[in-house]
């Protein structure tokens, strides 16, 4: 068939939807290929901390929508609740909550008081943003250690839950854990704005500032 040059060139619908498809941005990033920048066995460590909080907050949100759905179902089609769900679900937000924290260190998303650590330059910026995340790693470890002693507390009280039989501390236990595991991924920020030249947020996530204090975005 022969081509007018005077008229443009047919698109293939699809080839015209995946270049109009937005691309990804630094907000959706894939954990399944999260590499660090961090070298040696501290990278090995932040490597782990991201597969931790990728399983546990995925089980978490695809446990609680099965049974939520699973309730419903029960509640509508069979004319009863499942006696136990409300019980797991509030095992699963507390799951999700401190797998979350840990998530959103590691990411740079927590809410940040900025207004005096935008004021100053880039090189006490950076010496601030260490202190910030040593000292916030030591709040989180100090946190983690009073609520393992909490657990301790409730597990050797024996109370269990009331539908599900279980003992209580075994869905508080995420709660050291995410503690935990937030204290270390604020003690790798601190190490990555040691080694590295630029000011890091997270070690995922670089300050939205250059050299001129100018926001990049």
């Amino acid at each position: 068939m022969s081509h007018d040059p005077d008229r443009p060139p047919a698109t293939d619908p699809d080839v015209l939807a995946e270049a109009r498809a937005p691309g990804l941005d630094d907000d959706d990033i894939d954990d399944s290929n999260y590499v660090s920048g961090l070298p040696g066995f501290l990278g090995v460590i932040d490597v782990a901390i991201a597969r931790i909080e990728a399983v546990l907050l995925a089980a978490g949100v695809l446990l609680m929508a099965f049974n939520t759905m699973a309730n419903v179902v029960g509640r509508f089609i069979f004319g009863q609740s499942l006696f136990f769900s409300e019980e797991v679900n509030r095992a699963l937000i507390i799951l999700i909550t401190f797998a979350g924290i840990s998530y959103a260190a590691r990411h740079g998303r927590h809410i940040r008081m900025s207004a005096f650590f935008d004021a100053i330059s880039p090189p006490m910026r950076k010496v601030l943003m260490i202190v910030i995340a040593v000292v916030t790693s030591a709040a989180m470890f100090l946190l983690a250690w009073y609520s393992l002693e909490y657990v301790q507390a409730q597990a050797g009280r024996g109370r269990l839950l009331p539908a599900l039989q279980v003992p209580v501390w075994w869905i508080i236990v995420w709660a050291p854990l995410g503690f935990f595991l937030t204290g270390l991924q604020y003690a790798l920020t601190a190490i990555k704005n040691i080694i590295h030249k630029d000011i890091w947020l997270s070690t995922s996530t670089l300050e939205g500032y250059d050299d001129n204090a100018q926001e990049e975005v």
